[in-house]
């Protein structure tokens, strides 16, 4: 068969986690209870810290901006999967839908990834160089890096969506996943993908290789800082102020490494599909609980502010 080119296919088809109707409903109500979780919690984490005059510090900013970037990339995926759970026919989106949820995905995973590695830099300074916190992580400066992470993420995510545009689509386009992933639909194009493999690995590794990089280094000056100390309980309560973001670290990039493994490892479709579920789905989920359960002023402010609800009502 000659493969046609895109314009030709006005849409995909997802094949989504399963067929049957009745995993199909226990699905459905899985991921709404997950997604409505991961919006709730992540929008309760905002509004404790914008309530709360005593949070407003580089970190809770920094986590404030994560909180919704995770509200975003969830939303990318999981509303349209639900709605298509709910579509008797097969889950259909169209090319230019495809495209825009891929770019989108791309963003906020960015985005995530450049946040956790400025929140790493803060704890840095807040351990290494406390007596100059307030001077190095002045507004201007946070402001700065927040800008630069929003940036990065938003013209790092144009490369691989601008080339998947060039690509040609043989007559039937099904992929077998809940939402349009960028290695998924390489897999199925009838053109030639050296190009976009080219730029995916070079994006991929660039985004990932660097933030990674910088985390570390933080983490290794933390360490050997925190090893200086000669009390136990100074050296624990140093550790404490920075495992939080130490825990959203090891689940972000431990479900993101899961998910290229798997795809290394196995050529079955459910297991790629099940390691985006753990870092699309549950990974956002996960973070307002770590950073609530594990952050003493996150719990008060968060109690305020629920308490602070019926009162105001």
């Amino acid at each position: 068969m000659e493969p046609e080119n895109h314009t030709g296919i006005p849409e995909f088809y997802l094949l989504g986690l399963s067929e049957n109707p009745e995993i199909q409903s226990v699905l459905f109500g899985l991921f709404l209870s997950l997604y409505l979780v991961t919006v709730f919690g992540n929008l309760l984490i905002i509004l404790a810290i914008v309530s709360d005059p005593k949070l407003h510090t580089p970190m809770y900013l920094f986590l404030s901006n994560l909180s919704f970037s995770d509200i975003c990339f969830t939303s990318t995926t999981v509303p349209k999967m639900l709605l298509d759970i709910q579509t008797p026919s097969k889950l259909i989106i169209t090319y230019a839908g495809c495209i825009t949820q891929m770019y989108f995905f791309t963003v906020f995973g960015l985005l995530d990834n450049l946040l956790l590695t400025v929140m790493a830099y803060d704890r840095f300074v807040a351990i290494c160089h406390p007596l100059h916190y307030t001077v190095l992580m002045n507004p201007k400066l946070c402001s700065q890096l927040l800008l630069l992470a929003w940036l990065i993420s938003i013209l790092g995510a144009l490369p691989e969506s601008l080339t998947a545009l060039t690509l040609s689509f043989c007559a039937v386009v099904e992929i077998p996943h809940y939402f349009c992933e960028l290695p998924e639909v390489l897999k199925l194009a009838c053109s030639d993908t050296f190009i976009n493999n080219v730029v995916l690995y070079i994006v991929t590794g660039i985004m990932g290789f660097f933030p990674l990089a910088g985390i570390l280094f933080s983490y290794s000056q933390i360490v050997t800082s925190v090893l200086r100390i000669s009390t136990v309980g100074g050296k624990y309560k140093a550790f404490s102020t920075c495992g939080s973001h130490l825990s959203v670290v090891s689940l972000f990039y431990g479900t993101c490494l899961g998910v290229y493994l798997s795809s290394i490892w196995t050529q079955a479709s459910w297991a790629g599909v099940f390691a985006s579920v753990l870092y699309t789905v549950v990974t956002p989920m996960m973070n307002p609980f770590i950073y609530s359960l594990r952050n003493r002023d996150m719990k008060r402010a968060l109690n305020a502010l629920l308490c602070s609800v019926p009162s105001s009502s």
